[in-house]
Parts: structure tokens; C-alpha cells; sequence
């Protein structure tokens, strides 16, 4: 009996010993990692609105029997959801989640990580009235999770007075939980949310989204089940979020966080993204064949929302029609490279010296994605909807991209245009130098785009990317919004410090002010005092963060601010101005 018990032993801790080496294999190998867990990754959120329907949408870590959504009086009615599979999240290095960072370095290399999505339209919806549903998705040893209940309803008619966050770059900074929290506490339930862009710092990075160890993932601090913690003198406050999404539809816009580089090229994820390449480049290099998976891509960011469309450009950029507003959203954002000139920058104005002589390794400047001059697909798509009937019906007409066209951050130099590169040569051809130059006049921006919304009569443009509040105001009454400063500022170039960029050529690089000529709006309520008491036209802080609300009842624009070095300081209402 004693030598049976023995054995026994020995085959379990042979068991368990197997078990352990096939995990770490997983984590260490490039398998798949993360089991399924017993509960939903996310709340359910809104999506596509219609007249009569809208999508209900939610994650899980497992693939599951069966998902469906409860909806309706006492939760009577059933709408089955489909599901798909996302097809390039991963973990990496970098990821922050589970046990990474806080038991060591778990992850080696970019590693798989299977996520399921799904996704059911309930229909049937009428009128204004909001309906209680909920969502439930089955594992497949029978376990069955539900969310808590929630509201929807349809998309809103012409004449409803909507409330609607104005948001961007959320990117886990610092501030974001607190920030939503705050737009819960303020106004309440809104009715739709405009991202401008930059949801995420990597997109194909799956705990950024998620459930990255830091507290500050896309969907929890969207949701109200973020938990960031903050010290400050020796306090902890901790921020959740606000509940938005579950309630509220989103709409979102492509920034340059949203897009991924070259697949598989680099060691991490971070690598990836730094890697975009310019198309025809890549054609050049690689052929037809795998070019996306050679130049960049926006799978990730596709594959998790459900948008409108467009035939030409699909759900990279759109128009939708919300209560009394057109809301038109484009395609316009660039890779980011540093503005540091020294011989090891893949920057904005030049190659690294040690990459010369292999343009395969080369940045290629400030690569824009999708062409928006005059003549391009998006362009003549632009003009074709500004003359529909849906956009010049509407009675708010909004234009929301990521690019900034009028800015007092960092990120609106140099111009919105392909760069000009510049390659010298040595008397034996070798590459001696590559810098990029960026014409002013060439801004596909202001030289194309705005005139076509001004002459449509656009009322407001939207837009982020230098995480700053500013507002400015055209000669013909459009309005230009920046109000992405929820945490890591890159600083407003107003007076005082300058922006980085190339000495001498003051004509294509301004190192102050609005590169573009326009005069920064001072807020209208509460502006802040610069150091010697007087108003300044911006926020620019690390430590106030804003956010803005577009009141369609009342045709308003209002920004708020709050103190996260203060947590029970109160929200302020510093700005406010009419759509005509």
C-alpha cells in the first residue's frame, strides 16, 4: 500500500511538473498566453445607432457556447450575439498585466493573447425611450456570466437635445480615470462620445484596452471600473472612471496611436508601431504580396469598434447623422517621429547616421497615412458629403479628425504634408546625410481642407494629438476645439519655451504660437493666470486635467477643468461658447 501511495505521488508531482513547463513554454515561446478567465473582460458598450436598432458589444477571454443580450421590459426579449475572434492582440515586454512587473518579467517577446468579441444588434427600438438590457455569454463547461443591467436606445431624432463628451488621446495617462469620473459627477449620463483619436499607445497591445496592471485601460476608465491610484502628500485617492459607454454610443477617429508598423519586424510591440512605412516604399522593397503586413495597418482599432462607413473609406473615415448634428469624421493623422536633430534620431528632419546606407531601416519623416489633398480619394469623398443633403440639412454640422490644424502644442509642426527628402551624397555615392523638409505652403490641412469646411459652413472642428485645451476662432465664425488634455502635456509654445524644430527656416518651422496664423481664444469663465497673474488661452498641465461638453439643446460648448493634485477640489467651468 505504502509503495502504491508513493507512485501515486510521483505521477501527480510528475503531473504538475508537466502543467508548469507547458505555461511557462506558452509565456516564454511565443505560444498563446492567458487562459480563459470566469468572468466578461469588458461591460458591454454602444455602438451604431440606428433609427430603429443598436449594437451591443462586449469581450471575453474565452470563446464560449453562447452569447446573447437580454433587453426590454423585465428582460423579455433576446438578441443572439456573433462572435469573432480579434486576430493580432498580443503581450509583450512592455505589458503590464497579471503577474508582469510585479513578479518579474513574464513575457519575453510578443506573445498571442486570444480574445473573443461579440457583438448583437437589438431591434425593434422606437421613439426616445431607453431600454434596460443586459448581457450574458455562456463558457463552454457551462458557466454562465452576466454584466449588470444597463440602457440603450436608438439613435436619437432631429430636435432632441443631446449632451455629448468631447474627448481624445486617452492613451493610459495619468489622468483619465479622473477625468471621466469627473464627466460622470458634472453632467451626468451623456448621450454619445466623440473620441478624437489616440484610444490607446499601442493598438495591438491587448491589456492597454483592457486590464493593464496601472489602472488606466481604455475600457475600464470608459466603464466606471478603472481603479487608478494616485499619492498625493502621503493621501492615496484612487479614481474609477465613469460609467459612459455602457449607455452612450462612441464614435471615434483614427490618430496615430490607433496604427500599427510593420508586423513582426521588431523585438516588442513598441518596435511595431515605431515602424510604420510608407507604401510605395514598401511596394518597392516587398511586392504586393503581405503589404500591409509591411507598411501599417489599423486592424486592431477595426476589429473592436463597430462605425458607420463609407464606401470609399470604410470605417476609416465617415459621416453620421446624431439628434440635430452631422458629424463628419476623416482619416487625418501622421506617424510621429521626435524632433531631435542629433546623429541618432530617426526623426522628423533626418535619418540616423548608422542607418544610411540601408533605407530598408529609414523612418521616412512624418509619414501621413491616408492622403487628404485635394484630388485624393478622401478629399473628393469630403466634397461629395459636404454637398449632401444629409450634412447641409443638419443643424449642427461638425467636422472630427486627429491632426491639429490651428494649435499652440508641440505636435502641429512641422506642416500636415509628405515630407521632401533630401539625400547627399559623397563623391563614391554613398549616402551622406537624408533630411526632411516639410513646405508650409503645402499643409494639406489649411491649404486643402479647411477652405472646404469653411465654404460648407462647418461650425466646429474637433480634434487632439498635443494632449492641451485650446481654442481658436476663424475669420468666417468655425470654431477649431482641442480639448485632449487629459494627462502628459507636451507643453503650449504661447511665449517663453519654443518647440523644437530646425534652426533658420522660420518661414516653415514656428517655434511659437499657431503655426497656421490664428489667435488663440482666452476662455471665457475661469481662464488660469500665467505666473504673473495674467489670463493665458490654454491649459497645459500635468497635474489639471478638461474635458468638454457639447449641449445640443442649447447649441453650447462647455469645458471644464479639475485638479487631480486636488482630489476634493471642485470641477470648474471655464469655457463656454454658441455654435451660430
Amino acid at each position: 500500500m505504502l509503495r502504491y501511495l508513493t507512485k501515486r505521488k510521483i505521477l501527480a508531482a510528475l503531473f504538475i511538473l508537466v502543467i508548469c513547463l507547458s505555461v511557462v513554454y506558452g509565456c516564454f515561446s511565443g505560444q498563446k498566453a492567458f487562459s480563459s478567465a470566469p468572468q466578461l473582460l469588458t461591460d458591454p458598450f454602444l455602438q451604431l445607432p440606428t433609427q430603429s436598432s443598436v449594437r451591443v458589444v462586449w469581450f471575453t477571454e474565452f470563446a464560449g457556447s453562447k452569447h446573447n443580450v437580454a433587453y426590454g421590459d423585465n428582460l423579455q426579449q433576446t438578441a443572439v450575439a456573433n462572435t469573432t475572434k480579434l486576430s493580432r492582440t498580443r503581450e509583450d515586454q512592455e505589458s503590464k498585466v497579471g503577474n508582469q512587473k510585479e513578479n518579474g518579467q513574464v513575457y519575453k517577446q510578443p506573445v498571442s493573447r486570444d480574445i473573443w468579441r461579440h457583438e448583437a444588434q437589438v431591434v425593434g427600438l422606437t421613439g426616445l425611450k431607453r431600454v434596460s438590457y443586459r448581457v450574458t455569454s455562456v463558457r463552454e463547461d457551462g458557466k454562465s456570466i452576466s454584466s449588470n443591467t444597463f440602457t440603450l436606445a436608438p439613435t436619437p431624432t432631429p430636435g432632441t437635445p443631446l449632451k455629448i463628451l468631447l474627448t481624445s488621446d486617452h492613451q493610459l495617462k495619468p489622468m483619465i480615470a479622473a477625468n471621466l469620473q469627473k464627466v460622470v459627477e458634472t453632467v451626468g449620463k451623456v448621450d454619445a462620445v466623440w473620441l478624437a483619436g489616440d484610444t490607446v499607445n499601442i493598438a495591438d497591445r491587448a491589456s492597454e484596452w483592457f486590464d493593464d496592471n496601472g489602472g488606466g485601460a481604455f475600457f475600464p476608465c470608459l466603464q466606471g471600473r478603472a481603479k487608478f491610484e494616485t499619492d498625493v502628500n502621503g493621501i492615496k485617492t484612487s479614481f474609477i472612471g465613469g460609467e459612459i459607454i455602457q449607455h452612450a454610443p462612441m464614435f471615434t477617429s483614427i490618430g496615430n496611436h490607433e496604427v500599427m508598423g510593420r508586423f513582426g519586424k521588431g523585438g516588442s510591440l513598441g518596435d511595431e508601431f515605431n515602424d510604420a512605412f510608407p507604401r510605395p516604399v514598401a511596394m518597392k522593397l516587398y511586392g504586393e504580396k503581405s503589404l500591409k503586413n509591411n507598411s501599417y495597418n489599423t486592424d486592431t482599432y477595426e476589429e473592436i469598434f463597430t462605425l458607420p462607413e463609407s464606401k470609399e473609406g470604410g470605417e476609416s473615415y465617415y459621416a453620421v447623422s446624431f439628434g440635430d448634428v452631422r458629424l463628419v469624421v476623416l482619416y487625418a493623422t501622421n506617424m510621429w517621429r521626435t524632433p531631435n536633430m542629433d546623429a541618432e534620431a530617426r526623426g522628423k528632419y533626418r535619418e540616423r547616421d548608422k542607418d544610411l546606407q540601408n533605407p530598408e531601416n529609414w523612418g521616412y519623416g512624418q509619414v501621413i497615412f491616408e492622403p487628404i489633398a485635394k484630388g485624393s480619394q478622401q478629399y473628393n469623398w469630403l466634397e461629395k458629403e459636404l454637398n449632401s443633403p444629409e450634412f447641409k440639412q443638419a443643424k449642427y454640422k461638425v467636422v472630427m479628425f486627429h491632426h491639429p490644424p490651428h494649435s499652440l502644442g508641440d505636435n502641429i509642426v512641422p506642416a500636415y504634408t509628405n515630407p521632401v527628402q533630401i539625400i547627399e551624397r559623397d563623391a563614391n555615392r554613398n549616402v551622406k546625410t537624408v533630411r526632411y523638409k516639410y513646405p508650409k505652403k503645402s499643409d494639406y490641412l489649411i491649404r486643402d481642407v479647411i477652405p472646404l469646411l469653411e465654404a460648407a459652413k462647418v461650425q466646429m472642428v474637433f480634434y487632439g494629438h498635443s494632449h492641451i485645451w485650446n481654442r481658436f476662432l476663424s475669420q468666417s465664425g468655425m470654431h477649431f476645439l482641442e480639448t485632449s488634455n487629459v494627462g502628459n502635456t507636451y507643453g503650449a509654445f504661447l511665449s517663453g519655451d519654443k518647440r523644437s524644430v530646425p534652426s533658420g527656416d522660420k518661414k516653415d518651422y514656428a517655434a511659437l504660437g499657431d503655426p497656421n496664423g490664428l489667435e488663440p481664444v482666452l476662455p471665457t469663465i475661469a481662464p488660469l493666470p500665467d505666473k504673473d497673474g495674467k489670463p493665458i488661452p490654454y491649459i497645459a498641465s500635468n497635474d489639471l486635467t478638461a474635458f468638454s461638453i457639447f449641449d445640443t439643446g442649447k447649441g453650447t460648448v462647455s469645458s471644464y477643468r479639475f485638479n487631480t493634485s486636488q482630489p476634493d477640489s471642485k470641477v470648474v467651468k471655464f469655457d463656454e461658447f454658441q455654435l451660430r
